[in-house]
């Protein structure tokens, strides 16, 4: 490793997607990075207690749990399993951020899901998502949570997010305390809008970011394309002018890499961790304001 890590540089835990939670941690750890985001099935398999236990002996901030969400499906015993899981999310959510070092923060991520089965309304679909946020919230609050809607590139708003756009995720977050609902901006998802920098400024008026995640974009597209993600720098993204709106923006976090692509995956975890370190290094920390670990929004 050539670059000594960026104190605001988190690892999300897809990164290194076969990585069992204890090495995981281990492996973060060990490149002297600060923070880890978690997802739920590795959690689980440890199970949520074992989860904490490590987490709290790794001594890495908490930045998120990924994911909650899905909840486009019509009410009935469907909508009412996806609610009760997001209900456990939640739980997850508070327990991990309580274990994991200071600065850490209880941010749980909402991908809304995708069109119903059979249908064509996206309109329909969306007001879904709103509902589920206003049964969710109360809950969310007493917990101390707090939900990150994140918009997908709209090649996934059939199966995935009906949630396309920034504007889109703070028109639906806007009906609700910001330190209850807030966004994701993710560079792999919203680089292409041509409305980001006013989307990313109302963000930070409404104080709504809650995470900021990156990763590149690179063509051609894997034949999954929710495989494309690359290394920041690999790609097109300009990461020096969105990273820059997010600071203005007043967001003062973690930063998330967050890659999914099956020869990162099959690359040794501590061979990936080091690389997005280094692509981190380069893309992305020199348009970073520095803060110490503990100022967190």
């Amino acid at each position: 490793m050539t670059h000594a890590p960026d104190p605001r540089l988190s690892i999300n835990q897809a990164t290194i997607k076969y990585a069992p939670l204890a090495e995981a941690l281990q492996v973060t750890a060990a490149a002297g990075i600060g923070s880890i985001g978690l997802w739920r099935d590795s959690v689980q398999a440890a199970s949520l207690p074992e989860a904490g236990r490590l987490l709290a002996g790794s001594g890495l901030r908490f930045s998120s749990l990924c994911r909650g969400g899905f909840f486009t499906v019509p009410e009935g015993p469907a909508r009412r399993t996806a609610m009760d899981d997001n209900r456990r999310a939640i739980e997850e959510t508070a327990q991990l951020a309580a274990a994991g070092a200071p600065g850490s923060v209880a941010v749980l991520v909402m991908v809304a899901g995708g069109l119903p089965q059979g249908s064509r309304d996206l309109a329909g679909a969306r007001s879904m998502v709103g509902d589920a946020l206003a049964e969710l919230a109360p809950e969310a609050r007493a917990a101390g949570v707090r939900l990150a809607l994140e918009p997908l590139h709209p090649m996934y708003a059939a199966d995935r997010a009906v949630i396309s756009t920034l504007g889109q995720a703070l028109d639906l977050a806007a009906p609700f305390d910001p330190a209850v609902v807030g966004v994701v901006v993710d560079t792999f998802h919203v680089w292409w809008d041509p409305d980001l920098a006013a989307q990313i400024v109302r963000a930070g008026r409404e104080d709504r970011i809650a995470s900021y995640q990156v990763c590149d974009w690179r063509t051609p597209l894997a034949a999954d394309v929710l495989l494309s993600r690359h290394y920041p720098g690999d790609g097109v993204i300009d990461f020096a002018a969105i990273t820059a709106e997010v600071e203005r923006a007043g967001y003062a976090g973690d930063v998330e890499v967050e890659i999914f692509n099956q020869e990162i995956w099959d690359t040794a975890p501590a061979t990936a961790v080091a690389r997005t370190v280094e692509g981190f290094q380069q893309a992305v920390a020199p348009h970073l304001a520095e803060q110490p670990a503990g100022l967190r929004r």
